[in-house]
């Protein structure tokens, strides 16, 4: 039986496809509560029109669920999971499920004494269907043993729908905190790591010198025990894309590679989930959009059996604690 669930913030859009995914598993949404109205509302309304508002958060804490889906700012989010999973409750959160190594150290402390699931959606893998395919390939043995990723995460400003915490430093926790989060996600994921030495981290704001909070760029490079990455995200995406962000993954294999062009391909077909897969016997193109989301399906599993299929909790840890590794010394170094 899937979990009932609940939702806390609304501040971050990606709670759309949470709530969304959720429900397509079979889960009950019993409501949900946000601070005040964030832009964010109206589409979460418009989405899931009726759907019960808490007018506390103690009232939705105390409302019965078994999961606790978090978007709020992301400097906000540490303290829901925590109350949530104190509550007797699991919890997936939207990335970045931290902002600080404190707050990591609290959760961990938390997972610990309670027992409860802390996950994080890492959307640009769990929400992609061509990511879902690359894997199945990989597993296989498509492409041999990978040794290396390079993944890129461009995303559009859209600076005139912005709340104010976006430009803010302490409240959405830096470039690498942020978006890099899903690049390490994939890099340890796609080449079986259980950990990673961050070899080189660096932000910078180059087109926005009137926001002096926002980060516009930055630069990841990971090595592992069986392999290395390279990581480039910003905001710098050009109105003329059709979409937000021509987000890409490349996994290099001994045998051959898999590229992936998630959101977009420019000049090629009009939709998403494009997989290219080069090896000894195929060149070819494939069209992924049919492969599946199993994150959300395994999520709840793992709540009704205290499994790990969806990920493993000392992954999510891991993934965290390297994108506050990076964004720490990239700004150490500016």
């Amino acid at each position: 039986m899937s979990p009932p669930f609940i939702a806390l913030g609304l501040d971050h859009r990606h709670i759309y496809g949470m709530t969304e995914n959720m429900l397509r598993t079979g889960s009950r949404c019993l409501g949900y509560w946000t601070e005040g109205a964030p832009q964010t509302l109206a589409g979460f309304t418009r989405r899931f029109p009726d759907l019960h508002r808490f007018a506390t958060l103690d009232e939705a804490l105390g409302a019965g669920a078994a999961l606790a889906l978090i978007s709020a700012v992301p400097a906000d989010r540490a303290d829901l999971a925590v109350r949530a999973m104190r509550k007797g409750m699991d919890v997936m959160t939207d990335k970045p499920g931290c902002t600080t190594f404190d707050q990591l150290e609290q959760i961990k402390a938390c997972v610990a004494e309670t027992g409860r699931i802390w996950s994080i959606n890492f959307s640009e893998r769990f929400e992609v269907p061509a990511v879902t395919r690359a894997t199945e390939l990989v597993e296989q043995g498509a492409i041999g043993r990978v040794v290396h990723t390079a993944g890129l995460g461009p995303h559009r400003l859209n600076r005139a729908t912005r709340p104010a915490w976006f430009f803010e430093r302490e409240r959405y926790g830096g470039i690498l905190t942020d978006i890099a989060s899903h690049q390490i996600d994939q890099f340890l994921h796609f080449t079986g790591s259980s950990t990673a030495e961050v070899t080189h981290a660096m932000v910078a704001n180059h087109a926005n010198p009137k926001d002096p909070g926002l980060q516009d760029f930055g630069e990841i490079g990971l090595r592992s025990a069986q392999a290395s990455g390279t990581i480039r995200v910003d905001w710098y995406t050009p109105d003329a894309l059709p979409t937000w962000g021509d987000g890409r993954l490349t996994i290099l294999g001994t045998e051959g590679y898999i590229e992936l062009r998630k959101y977009v391909d420019v000049g090629g077909a009009e939709s998403t989930d494009h997989l290219i897969l080069v090896n000894g016997k195929t060149c070819q193109k494939v069209d992924a959009r049919d492969a599946g989301l199993p994150y959300f399906r395994r999520l709840s599993d793992d709540i009704a059996h205290r499994t790990e299929t969806a990920m493993t909790q000392e992954h999510c840890f891991t993934v965290m604690e390297l994108a506050l590794t990076a964004q720490a010394r990239a700004e150490a170094a500016t």
